[in-house]
């Protein structure tokens, strides 16, 4: 699932599709997914609903140990989208317009309420100076955030109401 340009983790979880694509569009719930430690809050966050929708992200940097640049704002604004199957949003600033690369989730049912997820980082628009700092986020926390996924669905599959 890695090439040059690429790395990804993928995970089965106990939902629909549909249940996880759910979860993965809301902004709100990319903090508790998240493996790395470096989301901390999404103010005013929506719904993910189309390419160029956009949300804020509240970062640090701290939790990987790499660079020491602390606390920070990302704009993260949606790239590709496919209903029940697809979610990818590119990383950037207000000041700098995206970097270059990409983080997604692919859904794909199994069988009935079995779905496979894999979460990707891709960083081919980076230029060929800037890419020894990829990946950023290393596979075993994109395997980690696969974790929180199957968790969090499971934990709304089972909420009352």
């Amino acid at each position: 699932m890695s090439s040059p340009d690429r790395i990804a983790a993928s995970g089965m979880v106990t939902a629909s599709p549909a249940d996880v694509f759910r979860i993965v569009t809301d902004p709100a719930m990319h903090v508790e997914i998240d493996g790395s430690g470096m989301l901390q809050a999404t103010p005013d966050a929506r719904r993910l609903e189309a390419p160029g929708d956009s949300f804020e992200m509240d970062m640090d940097r701290e939790p990987l140990g790499d660079v020491p640049m602390g606390k920070y704002k990302s704009l993260n604004t949606v790239t590709r989208i496919i209903p029940d199957a697809l979610l990818e949003w590119n990383v950037g600033a207000y000041d700098r317009g995206p970097y270059g690369h990409v983080y997604g989730w692919e859904i794909t049912a199994v069988g009935p309420g079995e779905t496979e997820v894999t979460n990707y980082c891709e960083w081919t628009n980076i230029p060929e100076k800037a890419r020894q700092h990829f990946p950023i986020v290393p596979l075993a926390m994109l395997e980690k955030s696969v974790e929180n996924l199957a968790a969090l669905v499971s934990r709304e599959a089972h909420r009352p109401g």
